[in-house]
């Protein structure tokens, strides 16, 4: 039986799918096992760093060395591909992980902008969501730290590729780049995701499902990249 952090990281990892020779910066423990399960897979050119100034493979091995001008160069040029998490995102992709409530008086504090414009901006960005609801998926966040499609008019390298939470996939293939509910997770209705999300997403006639990781794949998962189970602690159990 597939579980539904399996079908996660297979979603996370299809994020991945014909970037090319890019850094993967994926931040949390599913979106990791994805990236690294996109490298031994589908995308064998993908390049893993340690965060700071080392190329990995995927079993963690040291493949070489990246100067912090080249990361840099990366970063700003659109040759990387990072997954972030979002504390609130919005229908067209804005995302907070600053505080909640008014800048000025939050009622929580939470990372910081951080990164967040710089990557938005100047590189293709994917979300990810382990605990999807109103909360998270929010009419207008309290503050943008990620920029989403209705903020980035003339920046060069802004694309919002997709997404993941438990539920399911998302994208913004639509005329207006609002968000689009791409798959579900099996298991999961589109009613139980319309409930869960503080806005209308729009919602095609028909939802395809995420797909199945194959054999090859659901190996990988259990016995080499995370043979300690995880990712089933991110993910709830369905």
């Amino acid at each position: 039986m597939i579980s539904r952090a399996e079908y996660c990281v297979i979603a996370c990892a299809e994020a991945w799918r014909g970037d090319g020779e890019v850094l993967a910066s994926p931040m949390g423990t599913v979106p990791g096992i994805g990236a690294r399960l996109a490298r031994l897979t589908f995308s064998p050119e993908l390049l893993l760093t340690d965060g700071e100034a080392m190329l990995l493979a995927p079993d963690g091995s040291v493949e070489g060395w990246l100067p912090y001008r080249r990361h840099l160069a990366m970063v700003t040029g659109g040759r990387r591909h990072v997954m972030m998490g979002a504390s609130q995102i919005d229908r067209y992709g804005n995302q907070n992980i600053s505080c909640i409530g008014e800048w000025e008086r939050p009622a929580r504090q939470l990372l910081g902008v951080r990164g967040a414009p710089v990557n938005t901006l100047n590189n293709p960005v994917s979300y990810w969501v382990p605990r999807h609801s109103p909360r998270v998926f929010v009419d207008r966040v309290d503050l943008v730290c990620g920029v989403g499609y209705d903020r980035a008019a003339g920046a060069r390298f802004h694309g919002l590729r997709r997404v993941v939470s438990d539920l399911g996939v998302f994208d913004f293939e639509t005329p207006d780049r609002s968000m689009r509910l791409a798959s579900l997770h099996p298991g999961v209705s589109v009613a139980e995701v319309r409930a869960a999300t503080g806005f209308d997403p729009v919602v095609p006639e028909d939802v395809p499902y995420t797909r199945d990781p194959d054999e090859a794949e659901l190996r990988l998962i259990r016995e080499v990249l995370d043979p300690g189970g995880l990712r089933d602690r991110e993910v709830r159990a369905a």
